[in-house]
């Protein structure tokens, strides 16, 4: 086969490709400029990253907002100081309380700060802030701002504060905000080093070469940390939760690596081939440096998708992990084809084997592997391997129909973090519904003068024997005589299902009765309650974002394939790719099958915005592979016009590079399962599952299969529908993917 000495066109991505091949030395130097000049700006001005979130229009912000208005010491932002002494009663050291109880409410922000033993508990009424042993108590300071906002500074005060109780033998621990920001900064630094030397050894193991492993190594490092200094940049000026970086270096590691696999691949069989270094770099951007720019804006859309959920802080999430899918792009279509033109002909030096050299489909020298008589065997019995996949997956998806959506409470942390001590501490003395009281506020602001003491009865009545409740407090009424509130404690831990079940309860049926025939509204607010209305609100939300994806999924396929029966395929086993994902997070997390191995403290609910985020990220890198199959068997149809064999063929010569880049993808997230965030272990588990269930059972079994079964209707579509549907070159071979006569070889990447 003769090769050309020139791109096969002259656009944009080619030329830049080649410019980049034969000035990478300028290319070089500029993003490590622009790395350098981005991180000292992020450590000058970088903002910070937390936790702090609002939900617009929600009953528990209401509330709190009445509460805060009409008595601005009850309201706020609630947080306890745990405090525990084994040898004596607290009692006894009553001083040292009221000192530690007064240093507080001279900190910043602290709207009020409850003496335990000014009120201790009183039978019948709520076990009050004193154990009844007098040995643990909790001081209950009120913030007018999240403490997550505060900084870690501001512990500083809290500990002087805290300070005489400590000298006296005293076990002092903070619980809820205050606890979560006393937590070390999460350090993912040991996952990303294992990510990286997993990828490192399936790297070596592909190409056989050091250069060759490097390279996708390298490339994908400076893009990941351009982009997160760009996100510490934009932290100044917008509210990014702390799992943020996380979540971005996990996705911008997975695509940056596999993106400059992808042309790498290419690039080293060209030259292989004898195709000059720079003009190969050329033609590598041009074909699959637009697949990647295809893959790239696809993961930016579905990320995009997120904010579909109406809430700034799940959108933010998506928006961060965008950004370092922004910058693995930019650096495979430029970083990348410069470190080719740098290493040029040498991109096999320094073997640790021989490397393998896969020849073009159809010349002499095509290789006939096991991949090909494995493709053989799926052309000859699609049914067996069609209902073997989806046994596979059905199986895997079992445990998602017992998916619990909650909030992932403190008691799931290791116990060197001290609102977990505090949780513990809590649980012990007062119950386990200590850890997430809930306050119901009865706006009685239109109620007249008159009918305000049977409103106190009403609501007190509707309280009273409480399914779920370990005990209510006497309903109070603010200084102005206008508002009333009771705290009600759970009998059941925050996150326990039988709590959200309480809450939604209170809400939707135990306040609207207690209120009846009355211009009064009830709420429950605290943080428990704001846990259980963001929940819902998601699990609201999420078929929404299901069906935007999925639909998308089936446009982008429809768009670039013009077959509505592939299309229709993709999104179907999208589906399925994502529920047997779904199925293992739940088996592990939530019933406990593995759990403890990976360091979660028991089981714990799925976090409420892990599926989401899941769905969109998992859809966005599957459509890598999606379109890098089906583009090899829609060539191979339109050029020989058999259904079976372009399947066949198209999957013989993809195998290898889709199981290379799931693998290298999938180690990456994996290794974020040793972090001690337990939603970072969450999104690490379920993001490797799925990869690797959607490059091997998905793309190698069910696709292939079903494809098959097919035939010729996996490309039809209606004439008026053809007509209509715009024409997109996704690796720039021609009009609909076809190529000028020259087959495009096993290395090619989309």
């Amino acid at each position: 086969m003769s090769v050309p000495d020139k791109p096969r066109g002259r656009g944009v991505l080619p030329r830049l490709g080649e410019w980049c091949a034969r000035h990478f030395l300028v290319v070089f130097v500029v993003w490590v400029a622009a790395l350098g000049g981005l991180q000292g700006l992020n450590r000058a001005v970088g903002g910070s990253f937390s936790d702090d979130f609002t939900l617009p229009g929600t009953q528990s912000l209401k509330g709190l907002d009445v509460l805060k208005a009409h008595d601005p010491a009850a309201g706020g932002y609630g947080t306890p100081v745990v405090l525990h002494n084994a040898a004596q009663p607290l009692t006894n050291l009553s001083p040292q309380v009221g000192d530690a109880v007064t240093a507080l409410r001279k900190l910043p922000h602290v709207l009020a700060a409850v003496n335990p033993l000014v009120t201790p508990p009183t039978v019948g009424q709520t076990a009050g802030p004193l154990s009844s042993d007098r040995r643990t108590a909790y001081i209950m300071v009120r913030f007018d701002v999240p403490p997550a906002t505060l900084g870690k500074g501001y512990l500083h005060g809290v500990d002087q504060a805290m300070a005489p109780l400590r000298a006296a033998g005293v076990e002092v621990e903070y619980g809820g905000p205050l606890g979560e920001l006393s937590r070390p900064r999460p350090s993912d630094t040991l996952s990303e080093l294992v990510g990286f030397a997993a990828a490192v050894v399936v790297l070596l193991a592909g190409f056989g070469s050091i250069l060759a492993a490097a390279l996708p190594l390298l490339a994908a490092l400076i893009g990941v940390v351009t982009g997160l200094a760009c996100l510490g940049l934009l932290a100044t000026a917008f509210t990014f939760s702390t799992i943020s970086p996380t979540l971005a270096t996990m996705i911008g590691l997975g695509v940056g690596i596999d993106y400059s696999l992808f042309l790498l691949t290419r690039h080293r069989q060209n030259v292989i081939d004898g195709v000059d270094v720079a003009v190969s770099a050329g033609r590598t951007v041009a074909t699959s440096g637009r697949a990647v720019l295809v893959s790239g804006c696809t993961v930016i859309v579905a990320l995009a998708g997120l904010w579909a959920s109406g809430i700034s802080f799940v959108g933010k999430l998506g928006a961060a992990a965008a950004l370092t899918v922004v910058t693995a792009v930019l650096s495979a279509l430029t970083l990348t084809p410069a470190l080719l033109g740098l290493i040029g002909r040498r991109i096999d030096r320094y073997r640790v084997r021989t490397p393998v050299a896969e020849k073009a489909p159809g010349t002499a020298s095509e290789s006939k592997g096991g991949w090909h008589r494995y493709s053989q065997r799926i052309e000859r019995r699609p049914w067996w391997f069609l209902a073997a996949g989806l046994v596979v997956v059905g199986i895997l998806a079992i445990p998602l129909f017992f998916i619990r959506i909650g909030h992932i409470g403190d008691n799931a942390d290791p116990t060197s973090f001290t609102d977990r001590r505090a949780h513990d501490l809590m649980s012990s003395a007062f119950g386990p519904g200590s850890n997430g009281p809930l306050t119901v506020v009865i706006d009685g602001t239109s109620v007249p003068p008159t009918d305000r003491n049977t409103l106190v009865q009403q609501v007190t009545g509707a309280l009273t024997g409480l399914p779920g409740t370990a005990s209510v407090s006497p309903v109070r009424t603010t200084p102005d005589g206008n508002v009333l509130s009771a705290t009600v404690i759970p009998s059941a831990s925050p996150q326990a299902g039988s709590t959200t079940a309480l809450v939604n309860h209170l809400k939707d049926t135990v306040l609207p009765k207690a209120v009846a025939g009355t211009p009064a509204d009830g709420y429950v607010t605290g943080t428990t309650a704001v846990q259980v209305d963001f929940t819902n609100l998601l699990s609201s939300r999420l078929p929404l974002i299901i069906a935007i994806v999925v639909g998308l999924a089936f446009l982008i396929i429809l768009t670039v394939f013009h077959g509505l029966a592939v299309a229709l395929k993709a999104a179907l086993l999208n589906l399925a790719s994502i529920a047997a994902s779904y199925g293992v997070v739940v088996a592990v997390f939530q019933w406990g099958w593995g759990g403890p191995a990976l360091g979660v403290n028991g089981t714990v609910p799925i976090e409420s915005y892990v599926p989401m985020m899941m769905f969109a990220i998992v859809f966005g890198l599957s459509m890598d592979y999606e379109i890098f199959l089906l583009s090899r068997a829609h060539e191979a149809w339109l050029r020989t016009g058999d259904p079976h064999g372009s399947v066949a063929h198209a999957l013989e010569i993809t195998a290898r590079v889709i199981t290379c880049a799931a693998l290298i993808m999938a180690s990456v997230f994996a290794a974020f399962i040793i972090s001690q965030t337990i939603v970072v272990k969450m999104l690490g588990l379920g993001l490797a599952v799925s990869v690797l269930i959607d490059a091997t059972v998905i793309r190698l079994v069910l696709v292939p299969a079903s494809m098959t079964l097919l035939g010729k209707s996996n490309w039809w579509a209606p004439r008026w529908l053809d007509r209509i549907l715009p024409r997109l070159d996704v690796e720039g071979q021609g009009r609909n993917g076809v190529g000028t006569g020259q087959s495009l070889d096993s290395s090619d990447t989309a």
